[in-house]
């Protein structure tokens, strides 16, 4: 370890200088005044868990990079002193501003490699998370016994705790509800387990997160900070995996934490809701024939059957704008004027629906969702089930022509500017994302579709998140995914939910269709919901819980419901204020939803796509030197970035408050310096907080030894036969021993049938 020999030769030519110095003579270092580089980068040590997925999920989710350590890669880099640092420029380096292992040593007792990574920690002021690890001494835990607990958390009420809400927790109200979705299935597993109650040195455990331990009157702790020492290690002692509601609660502080609240990435947790076919009518579920008049999964079934529509009423209008008001969410409202144009002209020039909305229209925001609703993509043949595209003479398929869709998107705004109706004309959803490809019917493109865009300057189109998950270019625009909530467009009563939702995900043999016995996407349920509770008591809280995993992923993505949805029995409100209430209760007040307009969201992803770019081609080098933040991108690209409350950009010359206050740190995305120049930031007026790490003051007395240099010098000495000589006397191996597993005298053992640690609970099939 050259850091550690270099680190240790200065500290022994600092001890022989002080013997021959006389009293009250200082001898100044230079390199004392050389504040370290850190770079902005997590090095994570990967052993193929779930936690450590969930982890790098998270940074990947905010754009942090980080350099991976595979355990199982025969060929890995080894992790030792030239791998954690070096100089730039005579100034040391820290490669590295945070690490995160699978569990405290995951290299084994005794191993060069963990104590390379502590020498590292200890002289940077680096943080460690220990993604899952046993709860023992060597983490500043008793082991889970007496009290203690480990087994299944499913179920568990977790708490954060006074320490954590002032430290990298306080943007969680308290509670920490652990999933329990399947009653028979454990889906977590955990370890609860007491502080040492006389910890070694002056080590100190801090608990963040704890819960009841069973049969008890204490709280175990689930995740803590243990100081000891010159580190800090974030000790979490329960599993997890990406997609589970805990952890995504705690990701946020986890990385907050481990990068000191400095670090490139933004987290924040969007919800935006878009409510298609405004103004038009829907046509319903037939619960007799199991399928839609009107539209196209009924084929020879539906013929001669009246389609029964499901329009919003003026009254519906009315109650939209108040719930808007009320709830603090603006719904994005996907208009189609033609349908109140047909509504006037059947109902002697009257459409008291259209009158409301457009009085309340700045209750919500509006995007053109085309004139009339029409399918945009190819010539359908809807004869047969399921649909499939017309083809020519010659065997080609029919497109709707380019004029078609240019009308489509331009009569409907010229019916909102008629109107009155602030539209933004780049914005346009198309009727069923038709235009787009739809698999397995139309592979592709419309090819008039791009055109026809250029000539409307759209430049934001919706797509359905289900069928593309990611981004895209279309002609000119670029996509924007949106999610499809399981609220069904053809409903507009909850009977009629729960009779379609039966029909999908119920067994032939229980009166369903069956498609769910031969999906490899879903299941069936155990037996058909009830029509009278059924939406209430299954549905709703099933599709909450799945709209508000994509809020707690940094999913900006929008979710979209239908007009038929708040007209009726308005069915769609119970799911979002199930959702809204659940987010009250979890996060505190400085923790909004971000509910963001449609390009707004496109521009997010646009942006978040660009950086990958830059960070994968290895174009941005990120630093930190004292209190001054230096970021260097490729032209044109923004860089997301998360700061303390305090900190400022330097625009030239000026130094302005960065990005915004969100989860008690600031972010956002910098724009590029001009020129090609490296952004720079400010953190002199970021205020002193207890997550600063501690760094002993350098000695007053010049002859008094420094204790950061102790145990090299020790070490140093022991290998050059002259501690006796130089120091008169042997300080006893017992009282200066390092290594990780030392326990105290008397420490209870492991209680039989537990493995120190158990890699992964019960319920967990996740790779190992």
């Amino acid at each position: 370890m050259r850091h550690a020999i270099r680190t240790a030769a200065a500290c022994l030519a600092a001890a022989l200088l002080a013997a021959l110095t006389p009293v009250g003579t200082a001898v100044a270092d230079p390199a004392d005044d050389l504040e370290p580089r850190v770079d902005l980068r997590v090095l994570v040590v990967d052993d193929g868990g779930p936690a450590i997925d969930a982890v790098t999920a998270a940074l990947d989710g905010a754009g942090t990079p980080y350099t991976t350590v595979d355990l199982s890669d025969d060929g890995r880099p080894t992790v030792d002193e030239d791998f954690l640092a070096d100089t730039v420029d005579g100034r040391p380096r820290a490669k590295y501003q945070g690490v995160v292992l699978p569990d405290d040593n995951p290299f084994g007792a005794g191993s060069p490699e963990m104590a390379a990574l502590a020498a590292y920690e200890a002289e940077f002021g680096v943080r460690q998370v220990d993604a899952y690890t046993y709860a023992a001494p060597a983490v500043g835990l008793n082991r889970p016994q007496d009290p203690g607990h480990a087994g299944p958390l499913d179920g568990t009420t977790a708490r954060v705790t006074d320490a954590g809400k002032a430290g990298p927790f306080g943007y969680l109200d308290g509670e920490v509800p652990f999933e329990d979705n399947d009653p028979r299935v454990d889906e977590s597993y955990g370890y609860l387990a007491v502080p040492l109650a006389d910890p070694p040195g002056d080590a100190v455990f801090t608990s963040y997160v704890d819960a009841p331990v069973p049969d008890s009157s204490a709280r175990g702790s689930l995740i803590g900070e243990y100081a000891h020492d010159g580190r800090r290690e974030l000790v979490v002692t329960f599993v997890y995996n990406r997609y589970q509601q805990q952890f995504r609660l705690l990701a946020r502080g986890i990385v907050a934490w481990l990068t000191q609240g400095v670090h490139l990435g933004v987290d924040r947790n969007h919800f935006a809701v878009h409510v298609d076919d405004v103004l038009a009518a829907d046509d319903r579920w037939n619960t007799e024939l199991n399928c839609t008049p009107g539209d196209v999964d009924c084929g020879e079934a539906g013929e001669g059957v009246e389609p029964d529509t499901i329009r919003m009423t003026a009254a519906d209008a009315e109650h939209a704008a108040r719930w808007s008001d009320e709830h603090g969410l603006t719904l994005d409202m996907a208009f189609n004027g033609g349908g109140s144009v047909t509504h006037r002209e059947e109902n002697d020039g009257a459409d008291p629906l259209a009158d409301r909305l457009l009085a309340d229209q700045d209750a919500h925001r509006w995007i053109n969702h085309t004139y009339d609703h029409p399918f945009l993509g190819c010539a359908q043949n809807t004869t047969v089930v399921p649909w499939r595209c017309e083809t020519d003479e010659r065997g080609n398929t029919v497109w709707t022509s380019r004029s078609t869709v240019t009308a489509q998107i331009r009569d409907n705004l010229d019916w909102a500017a008629a109107n009155g109706l602030a539209v933004d004309p780049t914005e346009l959803v198309t009727g069923e994302h038709s235009g787009l490809a739809v698999l397995p019917q139309q592979p592709e493109d419309n090819p008039n579709l791009g055109p026809a865009l250029t000539d409307t300057g759209v430049t934001w189109l919706a797509s359905d998140a289900s069928r593309e998950s990611g981004q895209r270019a279309a002609g000119p625009a670029r996509t924007v995914p949106r999610h499809p909530m399981n609220v069904f467009y053809n409903a507009g009563r909850a009977a009629e939910q729960v009779d379609e939702y039966n029909w999908i995900y119920t067994r032939a043999s229980d009166g369903g269709s069956g498609i769910c016995e031969n999906s490899s996407t879903t299941t069936c349920l155990d037996a058909p919901l009830d029509p009278a509770t059924g939406y209430t008591s299954y549905i709703v809280p099933l599709e909450a819980r799945i709209a508000l995993r994509h809020v707690l992923a940094n999913d900006p993505r929008p979710h979209f419901v239908h007009q038929s949805n708040l007209a009726e029995d308005r069915i769609a409100y119970p799911v979002l204020e199930r959702l809204l209430d659940d987010y009250a209760d979890l996060f505190a007040d400085d923790t909004p939803l971000v509910n963001l307009r449609m390009k707004d969201i496109g521009e997010e992803l646009r942006r978040r796509a660009a950086w990958k770019t830059a960070l994968d081609a290895g174009d941005v080098t990120a630093h930190r030197i004292g209190d001054t933040v230096t970021v260097t991108a490729p032209d044109g690209t923004h860089a997301p970035l998360t700061l303390p409350e305090g900190a400022t950009q330097r625009t030239d010359g000026t130094d302005r408050a960065f990005g915004g206050a969100y989860a008690g740190l600031r972010s956002g995305w910098a724009g590029p310096a001009a020129d090609g120049r490296a952004s720079v930031f400010d953190l002199a007026g970021v205020p002193d907080t207890p997550e600063t790490p501690d760094t002993p003051d350098e000695p007053d007395d010049p002859q008094a030894p420094d204790p950061r240099c102790l145990p090299e010098f020790l070490r140093l000495l022991d290998l050059l036969g002259l501690l006796e000589k130089l120091c008169g006397a042997i300080v006893p191996d017992a009282e200066r021993s390092t290594a990780p597993d030392a326990e105290p005298a008397g420490e209870l053992p492991v209680p039989a049938g537990v493995a120190d640690p158990v890699p992964y609970g019960p319920g967990d099939t996740t790779g190992r």
